[in-house]
């Protein structure tokens, strides 16, 4: 049995060991005459510079009731800016395209913080359409017809000996063209559509993993089919495939950085953005790295503690 010591004295070391790689790249950086700038990369995740409002078209200016205009010089459609901070432009003054017309001041969100959030965002509704999609084709794998069989096989193999950047593709230029899919959602529906058939095969796992004598059991207490599978078989299936899941849902979430290749401003493409406007590649790449790491970190967190839920409930 772990003793109080040994625990601190394990603890320790792992202390001792991280910090040793921490110096480890630290001294890296200095061997390659890299100089390290941080402060650099802290407008792109929380930006407090105020925000200029560029006019778009030539004109004049006109201001009514606090609400900024500016009326085109040769017709067309009037540029109309109703929140601003303060005015640079004032009414009657003639404005070139390009002018700055007023400010917004006060903190915003940077393009890294903005592609975190549109990175949670794919990976979370991606990961609800791929555990619908598992669960209604794993338990075709498992059907008694064999057309369902046949083609929860054919989805299932398909897609797990194709690589999802190649899907991605397919569904973007293809099928986004043929329905008329945006950018965002063809993503959404590639990571469903490959996340869900290695869902389908856990959920068949997990389901296969139960002992037959239980489905045996309910169907004699007079249950038929379906609520023997709702009530009986499948809470015992989902304890057992919550570590996969777990170990899958992770990797959807550092799949999303491929939807960067159809132009989705995730946080992959926000720190390729912003390497180039910093000439801070490195700092922007272990930030990129810790967020990743805190929203994998913080779903297997969670379920784990599902998972200890599930199990106390035995």
């Amino acid at each position: 049995m772990q003793t109080q010591t040994n625990r601190w004295s394990g603890h320790g070391l792992y202390l001792i060991i991280m910090a040793i790689l921490i110096s480890g790249v630290f001294l890296s950086g200095q061997r390659i005459n890299y100089t390290w700038h941080w402060e650099r990369l802290f407008p792109y995740i929380i930006n407090t510079e105020p925000q200029d409002i560029i006019a778009e078209t030539d004109g004049t200016v006109v201001v009514e009731s606090g609400t900024l205009r500016i009326a085109p010089d040769y017709g067309g459609v009037p540029q109309v800016v109703e929140e601003y901070s303060k005015l640079v432009a004032h009414d009657g003054d003639l404005i070139f395209q390009g002018d700055t017309l007023a400010r917004i001041e006060g903190w915003r969100f940077g393009p890294i913080a903005e592609g975190l959030w549109v990175t949670i965002k794919i990976s979370f509704i991606s990961l609800v359409f791929s555990i619908i999609l598992g669960l209604i084709f794993g338990l075709m794998r498992i059907s008694h017809r064999q057309v369902l069989r046949n083609l929860a096989v054919t989805y299932v193999e398909v897609i797990r000996g194709t690589p999802l950047l190649v899907q991605i593709f397919i569904v973007y230029f293809f099928i986004g063209t043929v329905f008329d899919l945006d950018r965002f959602t063809a993503g959404v529906a590639a990571l469903s559509i490959f996340t869900g058939a290695y869902v389908a095969e856990i959920v068949r796992a997990g389901i296969q993993a139960v002992p037959t004598g239980q489905m045996e059991a309910a169907r004699s207490l007079g249950m038929n089919y379906v609520q023997a599978m709702c009530y009986v078989i499948m809470p015992q299936a989902i304890k057992r495939t919550l570590p996969p899941l777990a170990g899958q849902f992770i990797n959807l979430i550092k799949d999303s950085s491929l939807v960067s290749v159809i132009s989705i401003t995730d946080l992959t493409k926000a720190g390729r953005e912003v390497v180039s406007g910093s000439f801070a590649p490195f700092e922007v790449w272990f930030t990129v790295a810790a967020l990743y790491l805190i929203v994998t970190g913080a779903l297997s967190w969670a379920i784990q503690i599902l998972e200890k839920r599930l199990s106390a409930s035995d």
